[in-house]
């Protein structure tokens, strides 16, 4: 599509496996292929929807791509500022640094938010480990990007059962 520019994330042949395990020994006996040979690059500006039945691997995939789950197979190579990096490959520390560029949203509200924090208490803590310190620096990313979302500022201070839809 975008052949002259490079693509922001590349997936090649990326495949996260389950092993089928079985016996008072725990043999493994086979693979549940949660996803299984995904190829696809998406480039600064777009957007990628990922569609398909509850248990087809949509939410495994995001999460291989994040490294949360081991990927059995394949590269996952991110554009950092035009240094191509294969995040299977790097360190604890390196992943933990390339993850203030690459964040998962989870589209059920009441599986990815904790009902007894506000959405302020919610969202403010990977903003501190990643270096924001000042609870006012907070508030004002929290609510700016609420108003990205057409959410006004004060809705960081409620819970996520006050919303509805």
């Amino acid at each position: 599509m975008n052949d002259q520019k490079k693509a922001l994330l590349k997936l090649r042949g990326v495949k996260t496996y389950f092993p089928i395990q079985r016996g008072v020994f725990k043999r493994t006996v086979g693979y549940v292929k949660a996803v299984d040979g995904v190829d696809l690059d998406i480039y600064k500006g777009e957007t990628l929807g990922l569609v398909g039945e509850s248990g087809c691997g949509k939410t495994t995939l995001g999460k291989s791509i994040l490294q949360l789950l081991r990927v059995t197979a394949g590269s996952i190579v991110y554009n950092f500022d035009g240094e191509e990096k294969d995040l299977i490959k790097l360190s604890a520390k390196e992943m933990l640094k390339a993850r203030k560029k690459l964040q998962i949203v989870f589209q059920d509200p009441h599986s990815s938010l904790n009902p007894a924090f506000t959405i302020f208490g919610s969202l403010q803590d990977p903003l501190k480990k990643f270096g924001l310190k000042s609870k006012k620096e907070r508030r004002k990313i929290i609510g700016d990007l609420l108003e990205d979302v057409n959410l006004r500022r004060e809705y960081m201070n409620r819970y996520p059962h006050e919303f509805s839809g």
